[in-house]
């Protein structure tokens, strides 16, 4: 019954802020100290913690790409802790501040989710009783990225994607980086390769204030 995880999780521990984010359950009590992903990425978290200590400056917090070639080497379990981290420290300084903290100051989105739910309601005879909730789905979602202050992009790298879906893709990242947002990149490709995909002005703005982070090794997956 404490109010501050009431705040944070919900009555349940399935609801509040962390539910408000899209969160996949898996990772709704990651921090970064004990994400599982930090053994094996020693000098990335050493980026990370200094990374976390900006949430709490008040200051516009940079973005952050986190990429690797490899598959399960843990970008997204660490750009899940960081959005932990971001909701925890946004929830206390607005407290400590005397201010009303956001309902959803941050957001996960499953790049290939969205795009999946995009699918749905584009392909020739698909269903009504599936097309009509997916179309919901995915405007919804895209209203919520757009605006957001902190928002997690998993798996960015996307392919073969229509150029209707790149499209919508290219709006929410150009929303944010003209406003100043914050986002938490993860890809299977180098940040100068995922930047080809975007106009120059895009880029030139994903660029200015964003750092790369390269994470090493092997697929850990199954591991934890």
């Amino acid at each position: 019954m404490c109010p501050s995880y009431v705040a944070m999780h919900g009555y349940a521990g399935d609801g509040g802020r962390v539910g408000a984010a899209g969160l996949p359950s898996e990772y709704r009590h990651l921090t970064v100290n004990n994400s599982p992903a930090r053994a094996g990425q020693a000098d990335v978290y050493v980026a990370v913690d200094k990374y976390v200590d900006t949430f709490k400056t008040g200051d516009r917090v940079k973005s952050l790409y986190l990429y690797s070639a490899e598959p399960g080497t843990g970008k997204t379990t660490t750009a899940a802790a960081l959005l932990n981290e971001y909701l925890t420290a946004h929830y206390i300084g607005c407290l400590q501040r005397g201010e009303t903290p956001l309902e959803r100051p941050a957001f996960f989105l499953d790049v290939n989710a969205w795009q999946k739910d995009f699918n749905a309601f584009n392909r020739p005879r698909v269903p009504e009783e599936i097309a009509e909730p997916a179309a919901a789905r995915y405007y919804r979602t895209m209203t919520i990225a757009s605006k957001v202050p902190f928002l997690v992009l998993d798996d960015i790298g996307v392919r073969d994607a229509s150029d209707a879906f790149r499209a919508d893709l290219h709006s929410v990242v150009n929303d944010r980086t003209a406003n100043g947002l914050t986002d938490v990149y993860t890809s299977n490709i180098p940040m100068a390769d995922m930047l080809r995909l975007f106009d120059a002005r895009i880029a030139d703005r994903i660029r200015d204030m964003c750092g790369e982070i390269h994470f090493v090794g092997k697929s850990k997956r199954g591991r934890r």
